[in-house]
């Protein structure tokens, strides 16, 4: 912190507390006699204010709190002071980190080696699975892990980039960027509605015949390098399955062809974060290991 900040601190909280025992000593008694019914001349509504002194105990518990703040000053850090105490919020975190390492490390340790399909039998490791999704993962998959919109469903068989033990652990240490562009531009309004209406008869909803034939055309031109010329979409990039009629951007009380056209037309920017970083790699395994156990 430069000179001037560290002053303009050190100098700020000074004057505040130097005010606070000013305003304390000065506001004691009003100047006057000592006639405990003596006013201080102001009234309101026919009350008048009596030219008494603040009860001792307020006096008092203000001095304390001045004192306390005094205190607080000297031990922790504040400015380019560090403080007696030597404290930060950062060497706090190290030494509780240090000791979570140190009460649960064995633990997690214990798991590391074992595949990730092989921990859905361990009931001690999928309780800390599930303790780990609750509390990183459910507000966003939802506590029964079954999604929301624009979060996959993690409890059935259907998965963007894979469902195997490594496949998951793999999205949970590296997250994942899914992009879906907008073809607003490039097909026009008569062109995403013909798309809609091939991608509706893929997943065996209702459609237009004649609009899906040429939406086909388009869908081979367009779509397919990603999502495959019969549509079941690459595990590879992430593109989804456009035939098992299972949506990730669909609410369940709108109008699926709705939702289609606004995919088509507005794209879709989905991000899953990495947790390697803030969960580390054991809690990671574990966490793989709950996952899996979700839909096998």
């Amino acid at each position: 912190m430069s000179t001037f900040w560290n002053a303009y601190i050190f100098g700020l909280t000074g004057i505040m507390i130097l005010g606070l025992m000013a305003l304390l000593f000065f506001t004691r008694r009003m100047p006057g006699g000592t006639d405990p019914e003596e006013t201080t001349g102001h009234s309101f509504d026919g009350i008048e204010e009596l030219n008494n002194p603040m009860p001792k105990w307020w006096l008092n518990l203000f001095w304390l709190t001045i004192v306390f703040g005094l205190g607080y000053m000297v031990l922790y850090p504040i400015g380019n002071w560090n403080g007696l105490l030597n404290w930060t919020s950062a060497g706090q975190l190290e030494a509780e980190t240090s000791q979570h390492d140190t009460k649960y490390g064995e633990f997690f340790a214990r798991y590391a080696s074992v595949p990730v399909e092989e921990l859905q039998t361990n009931d001690q490791a999928l309780r800390m699975g599930q303790q780990l999704f609750m509390i990183n993962c459910a507000i966003c998959h939802g506590q029964n892990a079954q999604g929301y919109y624009g979060f996959p469903n993690l409890a059935d068989a259907d998965w963007l980039y894979g469902g195997s033990g490594d496949n998951i652990e793999t999205t949970l240490i590296q997250g994942r960027r899914g992009q879906m562009p907008a073809w607003k531009d490039t097909l026009g309004t008569t062109g995403i509605a013909a798309v809609t209406e091939y991608v509706l008869e893929l997943s065996g909803n209702e459609h237009n015949d004649a609009q899906a034939a040429q939406g086909q055309v388009i869908f081979a031109q367009m779509c397919s390098a990603c999502h495959g010329q019969d549509g079941t979409g690459s595990t590879l990039i992430g593109a989804p399955n456009l035939t098992d009629n299972i949506w990730l951007y669909d609410l369940p009380d709108q109008d699926l062809r709705r939702d289609v056209v606004t995919t088509l037309t507005n794209g879709r920017a989905g991000n899953m974060p990495a947790w390697i970083d803030i969960l580390g790699e054991q809690k990671v395994h574990l966490l793989a290991g709950y996952v899996y156990s979700l839909s096998n």
